[in-house]
Formats: C-alpha cells, structure tokens, sequence
C-alpha cells in the first residue's frame, strides 16, 4: 500500500492548462517544494516514511512537512492566534 498523493501538477485542466500555473515562478513555494523532495526523510529520522501494509494508508510525510515549512514561513497557523482573523484584517 503507498501513501495518499496530491494530484499531480502537471495534470491537465480547463483553466489555466496545468495547476503549476496557478504558481509564480519565483514564489518561495517552489523552493521549499524542491528543498524537501531533494531530502532523505528516512536518514533524517522521519517515522513511516515507508509506508505500512494494512489499514488507510498515511499521507506521504514529505507533504506534510511542505505543508507545515509554507505555513511557519506564511505564518498562517489558522485559528489559533488572533481568532483566525490577521490583526490588518480586523474591521
């Protein structure tokens, strides 16, 4: 059994073609994206880089790890300070 996958970036789509598109080319989401999929999880201590044979299967920790550097760099950690709401956005 693998990991769940995100869809592919090259997938075709109405609009625009491809959902890499969606992306600039010099936004720093790129370089994290490259920066993870260039490490070695499993040499850096990451637990179920392989995946298990039974059971759902996990999400692929590469991924995760994608997820949770964007979200440190964006600083966007949801609801949990400030009520969900940037204090520039407060009305």
């Amino acid at each position: 059994m693998t990991h769940i996958a995100g869809f592919d970036r090259s997938q075709l789509l109405l609009l625009p073609e491809v959902i890499d598109d969606y992306v600039d080319p010099e936004n720093p989401v790129r370089f994290i994206d490259a920066f993870v999929d260039g490490l070695d999880l499993a040499a850096a201590g990451f637990a179920r880089v392989t995946p298990e044979k039974t059971g759902r299967p996990g999400y692929a920790p590469g991924d995760l790890l994608k997820l949770y550097i964007y979200g440190g760099a964006c600083r966007d950690d949801g609801e949990r300070r400030g009520g969900g709401l940037r204090p520039s956005t407060r009305a």
